[in-house]
């Protein structure tokens, strides 16, 4: 979705600043402990989301439409194996921040239909891009209708989960992401940027905290939200 590594949640291109491991194989390593990990708690903690059938289209799009605000932690595993850490926020429709953990320490801020990103090892100004060349820009929709026509060119269930495969139809040039859910309750647990280049991002999603109040400033500051922006 961004252009730099650090805001490869985005799938744009990016540049190595943002990678917390330089070791590739460890990274992988890390990522693939964490992929059992994630699977060993969808076992424990939600055993009926294995038996579940494929979610359907319009309950997918309801659940997304119900999400109000959003407060999670993240992890990022980027094209060529390296892993980012951070906590994101989300507002609907169209605000969303990533913060990035240290030494990282990057601010991605989607708000007022545009993208900015705040490299604090840079002295440039923050570089922008409209939010409709991200295809996040699906989920942070003022209404999300997944039944559209040629939005959704995948409809998947894996045994334990459902994947949908989404382009924004009036903008397809700007890639494609896959979004997974559990069922019983529904929960999106990861989604997956492919950008037009054939390069793809994932995001790992933590617990989801929903309903909460995001003040204001976390979606209009730069500054980290240790820092007084709460």
């Amino acid at each position: 979705m961004f252009r730099r590594q650090i805001t490869s949640v985005s799938g744009k291109s990016s540049s190595p600043s943002s990678r917390i491991f330089n070791n590739k194989g460890k990274a992988l390593i890390w990522f693939l402990m964490k992929q059992i990990a994630f699977a060993l708690a969808l076992t424990l903690a939600a055993p009926a989301a294995w038996a579940a059938d494929k979610l359907p289209l319009s309950q997918i799009s309801n659940y997304l439409n119900g999400l109000k605000t959003v407060e999670t932690t993240f992890t990022q595993v980027n094209d060529d194996g390296s892993l980012s850490t951070g906590k994101l926020w989300m507002e609907r429709p169209g605000k969303m921040r990533f913060e990035y953990d240290p030494p990282n320490s990057a601010v991605v801020l989607a708000r007022a239909g545009t993208v900015q990103i705040f490299d604090p090892k840079s002295n440039q100004p923050p570089e922008q891009y409209p939010l409709k060349r991200t295809p996040l820009s699906l989920v942070l929709a003022r209404n999300v209708n997944l039944e559209q026509a040629n939005m959704v060119v995948g409809h998947d269930f894996d045994g334990t989960a459902t994947v949908v495969t989404a382009q924004d139809p009036k903008n397809p040039d700007s890639g494609r992401i896959e979004l997974m859910f559990t069922g019983d309750p529904i929960e999106l647990r990861k989604w997956v940027i492919h950008d037009n280049a054939g390069n793809q991002t994932t995001v790992l999603l933590g617990q989801l905290n929903k309903g909460g109040n995001l003040s204001n400033d976390l979606f209009s500051k730069s500054k980290r939200s240790g820092s007084g922006n709460r």
